[in-house]
């Protein structure tokens, strides 16, 4: 086995909210149709989605299996190859976590040309971007607040977004992407289920699936992971904490990027109170599944950074796990990523919360440190993009106006500490 190889291209399936298929939902895959989460490029006008049946054995996918069975680091694993987004990769994860004992059915089933026998185990379906949330790091290709947000106030140019193509993606959704799923439950071939959005637990397809699981047994043998919100915990008559007791394994990962005052600038939908009485309530699962159960979920924006104490301090006092990824930025916009500050303000602010956290960190905690650790080696805005200047002012500018449109009271600016103020006023 090459250091290269991922199980996902043999194991797991994914579509984006807009239809579109890739290697995983980190893959930086030429968009066929419209840009996507990450991206490394192009994006047509024509709306022309694929069945899993015409997708598994493409010549597209023969040739990834092809490619990684012989060693080589495909561009479309960068983030993995590069750990672009998380100290912790979805390789390792699907590869030496999830599906270490596929690896002999790998070379067995698969032929000279990247043929494999293999079919899908491991779904990643995101059959809506239904979202309740518009987060600061997000955008409206995951939420459709953003979506309706952004219609009210501009005019929506991105091909997914033209009312006819819409209607397409949407019938997609539903008469090809949620009747594979529905058949994969149907034939009992799931091992593994990932719910991420929009906002899983505000889709009635999500319920329904997972009741199946539970009613015809399956559950007992597939793992189940959500990135969820966590603004609620049922829907109709469904419970999500009593439906997950029958699960082979579970995965909560609750997004949350600041406490307080600070998550809920970040995430604007979020009510703090009501989050932390959700985990709280999911904390019971950390018995059953272990520490991996319900995990906060973060992803390092710049206000965050400056709400970091705070957020290390409450998991010490909950005495819970948290994963780390961090904003990625295509460009000098994206003033959200914490990349945006320059390292004479980054490298000593990072260096002081770390001398605050190392002697009271855990093995659970320690992720903090590291997390800053490598903040620190990033490129900076002004070391990645030679445009950053203009692109830091067209960002703050995108900044101000969302502030204003959403009348939040507390203000980026009002976030940030003494030096980063005067970065940002000098803007």
């Amino acid at each position: 086995m090459t250091k290269y190889l991922c199980t996902a291209p043999w194991t797991h399936t994914y579509v984006s909210p807009q239809g579109e298929r890739r290697l995983c939902c980190a893959s930086r895959e030429d968009a066929k149709f419209t840009k996507q989460y990450l991206d490394s490029g192009g994006g047509g006008t024509d709306f022309n989605p694929i069945s899993l049946e015409e997708h598994w054995n493409s010549d597209y996918m023969k040739d990834i299996r092809k490619r990684m069975l012989a060693g080589e680091a495909i561009p479309q694993c960068v983030v993995c190859n590069e750990n672009v987004l998380n100290l912790h990769t979805y390789r390792k994860y699907f590869t030496e976590t999830l599906f270490p004992h596929k690896i002999q059915d790998i070379l067995d089933s698969t032929d000279e040309t990247g043929h494999t026998t293999m079919i899908p185990i491991s779904y990643d379906y995101r059959l809506s971007n239904l979202c309740n949330f518009k987060c600061r790091m997000c955008g409206d290709q995951l939420s459709s607040s953003w979506e309706s947000e952004n219609k009210i106030h501009t005019t929506p140019t991105d091909a997914w977004l033209q009312p006819n193509t819409r209607r397409k993606i949407s019938n997609f959704q539903v008469e090809v992407l949620e009747e594979e799923l529905q058949a994969a439950v149907d034939q009992g071939v799931i091992e593994e289920i990932y719910w991420v959005g929009g906002e899983p637990l505000m889709w009635e397809r999500h319920w329904t699936i997972m009741q199946q699981l539970v009613d015809t047994g399956q559950s007992k043998d597939v793992v189940v992971r959500y990135n969820t919100n966590l603004s609620r915990t049922k829907y109709k008559n469904y419970d999500l904490y009593s439906m997950l007791d029958n699960f082979k394994n579970v995965n909560i990962c609750a997004s949350i990027d600041a406490i307080g005052d600070i998550g809920e600038y970040v995430r604007t939908g979020l009510k703090w109170p009501e989050f932390l009485q959700n985990f709280n309530d999911g904390m019971f699962l950390i018995d059953r599944y272990g520490q991996d159960a319900i995990v906060f979920d973060v992803t390092l924006t710049t206000p965050g950074l400056f709400g970091l104490k705070d957020m290390f301090d409450k998991v010490t006092e909950l005495d819970v796990k948290s994963y780390f990824k961090f904003t990625y930025a295509f460009d000098p916009t994206k003033i959200i990523a914490p990349t945006a500050l320059p390292k004479s303000i980054t490298i000593p602010y990072c260096q002081e919360l770390i001398e605050y956290m190392e002697p009271r960190k855990t093995w659970k905690t320690q992720i903090y440190i590291d997390s800053l650790k490598s903040l620190m080696e990033r490129k900076s805005f002004d070391e990645e993009f030679p445009n950053y200047k203009e692109g830091l002012k067209r960002g703050k500018n995108q900044i101000l106006f969302l502030e204003k449109i959403r009348d939040q009271k507390l203000t980026f600016r009002d976030i940030l500490n003494e030096p980063a103020k005067e970065w940002w006023d000098g803007i």
